[in-house]
């Protein structure tokens, strides 16, 4: 349920964090502001963003350190990946005796395990294989999120395992879910008794909240694969559908208080997903592999521009949602970006990066000491999201300047 007057007030607005992870690199002219400080305008990449310019800051100079080659030779892609939250170079190895380190959304999870009830979720809009070799390692490091240094955590893509593992009911069986015309059948009277207690400013609360669960529910049914497709029932044909509807079902998961950390890869590292919806009906991968061609460059930035409307989507739901005395942006820290910059040369320095919300002194780009641990960002934000940890990966301090204050 979100928070209503009615309940006792929190001692504060919880924070919540969500790491939103955009893969294969980015256009960087495209994405780097011409200026520091306020006032910059806002290169092409960033520009779905405008509307939400007081609400994110974006930071240069910060680099995947462990994701580089350290004498391992090939493999960028799955060193991007399993690098970026853990701060720890991989083994190399395509068997099973793989090791990174422990995630700094886990870290997170771990804490505010004892307030939610769903310790995060793991989600994305492209499948990832767990099994075999991917990148000249095993598969499973094309996972960002990692519990132990042996236990990656495969990312969900179906939006309805999704949503029935934040509103279902687990002991039906499929036949009894098939028959339920909406999860919201399972509390009606429950629903209506509470509401008779609500006044009316909860009571409208609580109905735009259920209405968002039923809307979600009916796209839902609506999507699925077309005819001669091999998608399972429940993941739409259209990414935009899928990463709004995933995007949606994040909003409500924060909303309800069912998590407070969310890992999104809104595809996986080296992947073959395609985008006819932005113009580019090719693997975005082999566009990445540009070379200087000027028809791939368009197309890769294309890709980059179509990734930020998700995410600009995502952004206004969170704004038009109230939480307590502000909104869910100001009490969501939202991290977007990924571990490789260039993507021609699979260089893991300069990461495009920006965090939005959670009332952090937004529309400034602040520029870093080159090769800063990108895992300075992430002990940083764990401080923010009242996580306290001392140490973490290859962190070498706390950012300055991230709030605004100091």
């Amino acid at each position: 349920m979100p928070w209503l007057e009615a309940m006792a007030a929190p001692v504060a607005t919880p924070k919540r964090l969500i790491i939103v992870y955009a893969p294969s690199g980015k256009i960087m002219p495209h994405w780097t502001p011409a200026t520091t400080g306020t006032g910059f305008s806002l290169p092409r990449t960033l520009a779905p963003l405008e509307k939400h310019r007081s609400h994110f800051a974006v930071l240069s100079g910060l680099a995947a350190n462990q994701g580089n080659a350290l004498g391992d030779g090939s493999g960028d892609h799955a060193r991007a990946a399993s690098s970026y939250l853990t701060g720890v170079h991989p083994r190399k190895t395509e068997g099973a005796d793989i090791r990174c380190g422990i995630s700094m959304d886990q870290i997170a999870a771990t804490h505010f395990a004892k307030s939610t009830r769903i310790p995060s979720l793991e989600i994305t809009c492209e499948d990832s294989r767990q099994v075999g070799s991917c990148d000249s390692y095993s598969c499973v490091y094309q996972s960002i999120s990692w519990k132990s240094e042996t236990q990656p955590l495969p990312p969900e893509m179906n939006p309805r395992i999704v949503f029935e593992r934040l509103f279902g009911d687990a002991s039906l069986t499929p036949g009894q879910r098939a028959a339920r015309r909406s999860v919201l059948d399972l509390t009606r009277t429950e629903t209506a008794r509470l509401s008779r207690d609500l006044g009316a400013t909860d009571k409208r609360k609580l109905e735009e909240y259920l209405t968002a669960i039923r809307e979600v529910e009916t796209r839902m049914e609506k999507a699925g694969p077309s005819v001669g497709t091999a998608a399972p029932a429940g993941i739409p044909t259209s990414y935009r559908e899928h990463a709004r509807l995933l995007f949606d079902l994040s909003a409500l998961a924060f909303a309800s208080g069912s998590t407070r950390m969310i890992t999104f890869m809104l595809a996986r590292e080296g992947g073959l997903q395609t985008y006819p919806e932005a113009g580019v009906p090719e693997a975005h991968h082999s566009c990445t592999h540009h070379r200087g061609d000027a028809e791939l460059i368009e197309k890769v930035a294309k890709i980059n521009a179509f990734h930020m409307e998700q995410f600009a989507y995502f952004l206004d739901k969170l704004r038009a949602t109230p939480d307590g005395e502000g909104t869910l942006l100001d009490s969501t820290i939202a991290l977007y970006g990924a571990s490789i910059g260039d993507p021609n040369a699979h260089d893991h320095n300069n990461l495009p990066t920006l965090v939005a919300g959670g009332k952090l002194g937004g529309g400034r780009h602040l520029t870093y000491p080159k090769n800063t641990p990108v895992a300075n960002l992430h002990l940083s934000l764990l401080d923010l999201a009242g996580v306290p940890v001392d140490r973490f990966g290859d962190a070498t301090g706390r950012l300055d300047y991230l709030t605004g204050l100091a």
